[in-house]
């Protein structure tokens, strides 16, 4: 293995491309600065005030690290800053006059027309999922595992469970570094939220996470005084996982009550909401991904009926969701019982759900399930689709009876909406290829231009000159499937001339005209320098029939290597994609790609950089059950899946980069994968992080650091002439 030497700035990010003089060229210490961000510090959870006439939301308009509570009147206007010293969770008052937020030395009140905000309660600045009582007297937040409230007036909060045990590891890092027992959310538990009030406020339902009975894994700590052990509570395919189990708490007496939910360790609860008529929803999945359950659950005996109970065995993960109709006696879900994600409407105890939406697309958000709207007045369901395309999401309107729906949205994009509570605005937050994440104010009941009210990049963003991708399709290779892909070009592409190629960061839902982050700038990086970057939606990938999803299904770095292929097969058409002069890279999944392609299909990529790679199915996560199963019923496909037994055929220039304190890919696995590349006298390269877990670049010096040396390993191997 060759030692990495330190290259020059000038052959990492200067080449001989096709850049104009008079235009900037983006730079990898230019995309990860955060002084201040070139892509601005984009709006997050646009949330009504109860009367329908402002929405709040979390924001910075200075493109700084970090947000302040903001607030936007529904009829317009410019939005109104409402902290000073950063918020985080907040939460309207019944009345709609006042807000509740968090920062990190307690919780804070202050009116939406803004003005000097009162302090409400002194905290240690470790709570989170701040809540309001249905009737606004109390404020409700998790600290620490347990729950608290403090009254809306003032005062020193008041622990009200004591469920809470501390995590077995004191260096706060990984994914799997949370308390061994805690009210919260499981390790991948979405947007499941860890507790809910009941409509008359005098239950709360709490998720209890216990993880004691999971084995300890030791990541050994090289930063600290002297080596330590990061012990983590992390399981692998066929080992037990955490428990997640539902109870009542009695607000008045501070009982709780545990549901009777079978199977907390190999079920995953994905869902729970209360109806108007105070009954409690839970959308439950087995950790295989072959059962849902919905189930509904009754505070007055703490008792549980199944609703609907769904079973495929050929299902891999999932991207569904439910609620509840207006008036509580039907379930709205989404659900995937024939070729595509549907709508469907559901009275609990039927057998057969009614599809609301029509077999011709999926009902989807950006990558997986967004949870349908229905206005208070029961008459419209609003969803979020990919009708349009397959890159595109926007949001529709459909009655409650079904019908032909209504797309509401018009930008081009990805949008996620929050529906007014009077059911007459949409707050929605939308991006496209070349635009980050903004807030947009729109009619909820016709198609009307949206209303933009955030501007999050600095100007600076705008000197840029961004590319536009064209979406291409194209049939496979061998099997019967239309693949989808996102093509980049180099600004003033000369048709004449022959450009290297970069697949990546590949992946499977991909190709989406969104706003990707650092990735995505690092891919207009890649074609400011003069290469045709290439994203490919691989098997796995929603918005493509079931079929195509779910070959996925124990098959890693397999039948997606012909997807990709099959992408090369048609990038031989275009005369200036020179496909001798080919790189691959990503990470994790991603990663894994990358060894599989560079390992099984020799000579196709000249070069790759695989980062974070999932080389060793063994060490997957337990959760990943959902794709891998477990290794005692499916032997063969564990024993298919480690990359050990390709690494002989490895011809090409292979770069690996993992962070040492990756719990989610243990960086063990790139160690023994190094090590066999070793025996076998491979040529690779390696570059890691002492402290960087599964995402690699969440710290600044780490991420210029190791994307430098991505880019130069590029230009080192396939450089643009």
């Amino acid at each position: 293995m060759r030692i990495l030497a330190i290259v020059p700035t000038t052959l990492l990010l200067v080449t001989p491309a096709l850049i104009g003089q008079d235009q900037p060229q983006l730079t990898v210490d230019r995309l990860v600065s955060s002084a201040p961000s070139l892509a601005g510090t984009s709006p997050v959870a646009p949330a009504w005030s109860p009367d329908s006439r402002w929405v709040a939301f979390l924001w910075n308009h200075q493109a700084r690290p970090g947000r302040d509570l903001w607030v936007v009147a529904r009829t317009g206007g410019q939005p109104i800053r409402l902290s000073r010293n950063g918020a985080g969770d907040f939460a309207w008052a019944p009345d709609g006059k006042t807000l509740f937020y968090s920062t990190g030395d307690g919780i804070w009140r202050v009116g939406p027309s803004g003005g000097e905000a009162v302090k409400v309660a002194t905290t240690d600045g470790n709570q989170s999922d701040l809540t309001l009582s249905p009737d606004g007297q109390t404020l409700a937040f998790l600290s620490r595992g347990d729950l608290w409230f403090v009254p809306v007036a003032g005062g020193r909060p008041t622990q009200i469970t004591r469920v809470a045990v501390a995590p077995p590891s004191t260096v706060r890092l990984g994914t799997y570094f949370k308390p061994d027992v805690e009210i919260g959310r499981y390790v991948w538990g979405g947007e499941m939220p860890p507790y809910a009030w009941s409509p008359n406020g005098r239950t709360i339902a709490v998720q209890i996470v216990d993880r004691r009975h999971v084995r300890q894994v030791p990541l050994p700590y090289y930063l600290s005084e002297e080596t330590s052990q990061n012990l983590l509570r992390r399981g692998s395919p066929g080992d037990v996982n955490e428990s997640r189990a539902i109870s009542f708490l009695d607000v008045a007496t501070g009982t709780i009550r545990p549901l009777d939910l079978p199977d907390p360790t190999s079920v995953q609860n994905i869902g729970m909401v209360w109806s108007s008529r105070g009954k409690l929803l839970i959308d439950r999945e087995s950790d295989t991904a072959e059962d849902r359950w919905i189930r509904i659950a009754d505070p007055a005996d703490a008792s549980t009926t199944v609703a609907w109970h769904d079973r495929r065995e050929t299902r891999i993960y999932n991207a569904v969701t439910a609620t509840w109709d207006a008036d509580g006696t039907r379930i709205i879900l989404v659900g995937d019982l024939d070729d595509r994600y549907r709508l469907y409407s559901l009275a609990p105890g039927s057998d057969t759900p009614t599809a609301l939406t029509p077999a011709t697309y999926d009902v989807t958000g950006d990558r997986g399930a967004v949870t349908p709207l229905v206005d208070s007045a029961g008459r419209s369901i609003y969803f979020v689709a990919n009708e349009a395309g397959p890159a595109e999401r926007h949001v529709y309107r459909i009655g409650r009876q079904g019908g032909v729906a209504q797309r509401i949205t018009t930008r081009p994009g990805v949008h996620l909406p929050v529906l007014s509570p009077d059911g007459l605005m949409l707050a929605v937050l939308h991006s496209d290829d070349r635009s980050p994440t903004e807030l947009y104010l729109t009619d909820a009941r016709r198609p009307t231009p949206e209303r933009r009210v955030t501007h999050s990049p600095p100007p600076e963003f705008a000197t840029y000159p961004w590319a536009t991708p064209r979406y291409v399709s194209f049939k496979h290779k061998t099997d019967p499937f239309t693949v989808h892909a996102r093509i980049l070009e180099p600004p003033n592409l000369d048709r004449s001339r022959k450009y290297p190629v970069i697949f990546g960061p590949v992946y499977s839902n991909t190709v989406r005209n969104h706003w990707n982050g650092l990735y995505g700038m690092m891919q207009q990086l890649l074609v400011q320098q003069g290469y045709v970057v290439v994203q490919v939606d691989v098997r796995g990938s929603t918005g493509y029939g079931r079929d195509f999803r779910e070959r996925f299904l124990m098959d890693w770095g397999g039948g997606d290597l012909d997807d990709l292929e099959s992408a090369v097969d048609y990038l031989k058409t275009l005369p200036y994609a020179d496909t001798d002069r080919m790189g691959i890279w990503g990470s994790s999944y991603g990663g894994t790609l990358t060894v599989f392609m560079l390992f099984k299909k020799p000579g196709l990529f000249k070069a790759g950089v695989a980062g974070a790679p999932a080389t060793n199915p063994f060490f997957f996560g337990s959760d990943d059950v959902a794709i891998a199963r477990r290794p005692k019923t499916n032997p063969e496909a564990f024993t298919r899946g480690n990359a050990l037994h390709y690494a002989k055929s490895l011809q090409d220039h292979l770069l690996i980069i993992h962070g040492m304190q990756d719990d989610v890919v243990p960086f063990k696995t790139s160690v023994v994968l190094a090590d066999e590349l070793m025996k076998l006298g491979k040529d690779f390269d390696f570059a890691f992080a002492p402290a960087a877990t599964h995402g690699w670049t969440q710290r600044e010096y780490y991420a210029k650091y190791l994307l430098k040396k991505l880019v130069a390993h590029f230009n080192r191997y396939l450089p643009p002439r």
